[in-house]
């Protein structure tokens, strides 16, 4: 069985809904995981802003546009009396949770509950859709299986167990309808596996059933070897291997939530990625297979904090790093680069909630220097830093202030920090002498 998830343009307009019927209706059993439709996540977090801040009316205006939008939709998609008024019945008993939930205090769960309710919408709707179409497929609620541990990881054992039970109580079906993204926590209260994480849901899935194969379906012809919004002329590459598409995807590669790879790579369950609007294209195919070496593809991720950590303490003192990452760990702050040298130690984040006792805990050791609007360029291929290649990318930046590079940590990876400003920059250069072939 395949596992096939929809992302929210994929199921945000009639036309595209049309497709997504087309692309699943091929008399083969399978689980189709969608998101919610393009937008409603966003204008939801608004509710939820609104209601964080105590504003009712602005909450209450936001959630009648988006009951317009979901009632405009349902009238052009069902034109069958009977699934039209099952589909309105559910959108408007949705919708009055919302307004509910607007005189209520805001707390962690009530978000939580509030965002769910996209995936929701989209669920039902597309399952009525089907219906009227003649196609035979079943709604299975995420959060009848979907959990994750007290870690915030997927609990696997648990998935499967209660997917089984879930699948065996609605019967036998030749599409099984359900929802990404959210999930039950271990207190068994809604929560979600953060934004992207409908492609996460699938390959979670995807590994609790030994799937044959699973797809994620967006709007791009897979994955680019370089960012298509700052950089023209971009390809999508065809074969990526398990290692090297987990690289792109957590170093800045919009297509993939950076987790997605995780769960199927062990048992080597291939992943597609294939264009809705474009179902004939080849897509990008990630397996254990490894090609060509070299680098194959560019990221960047921004919003990422520099941290220089320098003590004369530091000279042939086995124990420093070990209080340097105790503090991380404290605060449960993972580091995405590190450098050292006899005196310091340079290292960088993406999560600034706990930098100030981060700093506080690190002054105690050693003098800090912060440097925050940095962004990591990441290269990627097979066996990049054996590549004869390699040396042409720091002749490529040489206009371009490199904070910190990291070259040797994996085979597959070559990082550099650099200001967030001279990103774009960059990435063009590196898109222009690495893969247009102009002459240095």
């Amino acid at each position: 069985m395949k596992v096939l998830k929809f992302g929210g343009t994929s199921v945000g307009s009639i036309e595209n809904i049309c497709n997504v019927k087309n692309i699943i209706n091929d008399r083969e059993k399978k689980i189709v995981v969608l998101s919610a439709m393009s937008g409603t996540t966003n204008q939801l977090v608004a509710i939820t802003n609104n209601i964080a801040r105590k504003e009712p009316d602005e909450a209450i205006a936001k959630i009648n546009m988006l009951r317009e939008t979901y009632d405009v939709t349902i009238d052009k998609l069902l034109i069958n009396k009977g699934l039209n008024k099952e589909v309105k019945d559910y959108v408007s008993g949705v919708f009055s949770f919302l307004v509910s939930c607007t005189y209520k205090a805001f707390s962690k769960s009530l978000e939580n509950n509030i965002v769910a309710q996209g995936e929701l919408l989209s669920t039902f709707m597309f399952n009525c859709y089907l219906k009227q179409e003649g196609i035979n497929s079943t709604l299975l609620p995420a959060l009848n299986f979907m959990r994750i541990d007290k870690d915030k990881e997927p609990d696997i054992s648990y998935i499967k167990q209660h997917f089984d039970s879930a699948v065996s109580a609605v019967g036998n079906s030749e599409i099984y309808i359900t929802q990404g993204f959210i999930c039950l926590d271990d207190n068994d209260e809604v929560s979600n596996l953060q934004r992207g994480g409908s492609d996460y849901t699938a390959t979670i899935i995807g590994a609790a059933i030994k799937a044959e194969e699973v797809q994620i379906w967006t709007d791009i012809d897979g994955m680019h070897n370089n960012d298509p919004r700052y950089v023209e002329n971009t390809k999508p590459i065809s074969n990526l291997s398990f290692d090297e598409a987990a690289e792109l995807a957590y170093f800045g590669a919009k297509i993939l939530h950076p987790q997605t790879v995780t769960p199927i790579r062990a048992d080597n369950i291939p992943l597609r990625l294939k264009n809705t609007m474009n179902p004939d294209a080849h897509g990008t195919l990630i397996s254990n297979i490894t090609s060509e070496n070299g680098i194959k593809a560019i990221a960047a991720k921004d919003n990422i904090i520099a941290i220089k950590i320098k003590s004369a303490r530091m000279l042939q003192a086995h124990g420093f790093l070990k209080k340097v990452f105790e503090i991380f760990e404290t605060y449960k702050t993972s580091i995405d680069m590190i450098t050292t040298s006899e005196v310091a130690v340079s290292l960088t984040i993406d999560d600034d909630r706990n930098l100030d006792k981060i700093i506080e805990e690190l002054e105690k050791i050693a003098t800090i220097e912060v440097d925050k609007n940095q962004s990591i360029v990441c290269l990627v291929g097979h066996s990049v830093v054996n590549h004869d290649d390699t040396y042409k990318l720091f002749q490529i930046l040489q206009d371009v202030k490199i904070r910190m590079i990291s070259y040797g940590g994996s085979k597959n990876n070559i990082s550099l920090l650099i200001d967030t400003k001279d990103k774009i920059n960059s990435l063009q250069k590196l898109n222009d002498y690495l893969f247009e072939l102009v002459t240095l």
